[in-house]
C-alpha cells in the first residue's frame, strides 16, 4: 500500500472515530428512566380549595425533614419534626400546611422537580398517618430552584435536600 494511500485510511479511520465518540449518549442519572410525572388538567375541588389557603401562620415556624442524596424516604430521626407539625395541626384545626419538597442542584431540573414532589407527597403521607384529614395538606415541588445553601460542597447539597412547612391559617 502507498504512503498517500495508508495516509487517506489513517484519516478516514479517525474521522470515523471521532464522530462515533461524538454519538455517543451521555452519563444517566439515577432515576432518569422513571417515566414522566402526569399533569392533570381541569379544576379539582383540592385546587379550588388551595385558591386562597388564607393567611401565612407566622408563629408556626417548624424545621425542614432534609433527605439522603435521591431519596425520598423519610429517616427515622427526622420523623419527630413531622410529628410536631401533626401536634400543631391537632391543637389548631383551622390550619392548613403546603409541604413544598427541595433537591440540591445535582441532577436535571425535570428529575429534580419530581424528586421535590416525591418528598412533599412521602411527608405529606406521614402526617396523614398521624390522623391529619387530607384535605388540609397539599404538596408543591421546587426541585432545586430554591436553594437554602446556594454553596456547590457536601453540607450545601446535604441543607438543600427537603421539605419545608407552609402553614396557613383560616
Amino acid at each position: 500500500m502507498s504512503t498517500g494511500r495508508w495516509c487517506a485510511v489513517v484519516v478516514i479511520v479517525c474521522s470515523c472515530a471521532v464522530l462515533a465518540a461524538g454519538c455517543r449518549t451521555k452519563g444517566s442519572m439515577p432515576g432518569d428512566d422513571l417515566p414522566p410525572v402526569d399533569v392533570l388538567e381541569g379544576n379539582f375541588e383540592l385546587e379550588s380549595a388551595w385558591d386562597n389557603p388564607g393567611t401565612l401562620d407566622e408563629k408556626a415556624m417548624f424545621e425542614s425533614v432534609n433527605f439522603d442524596f435521591d431519596s425520598s424516604q423519610i429517616a427515622p430521626g427526622e420523623r419527630s419534626k413531622i410529628e410536631q407539625v401533626a401536634d400543631y395541626m391537632r391543637r389548631n384545626p383551622g390550619t392548613r400546611t403546603v409541604l413544598e419538597g427541595h433537591c440540591d442542584e445535582r441532577g436535571s431540573r425535570e428529575y429534580n422537580l419530581a424528586l421535590g414532589e416525591r418528598r412533599a407527597l412521602a411527608t405529606r403521607a406521614y402526617l396523614i398517618g398521624l390522623s391529619i384529614d387530607s384535605s388540609r395538606t397539599t404538596t408543591k415541588s421546587y426541585g432545586e430552584e430554591q436553594p437554602l445553601d446556594p454553596g456547590h460542597t457536601e453540607s450545601s447539597w446535604r441543607a438543600n435536600r427537603r421539605v419545608e412547612f407552609a402553614v396557613y391559617r383560616r
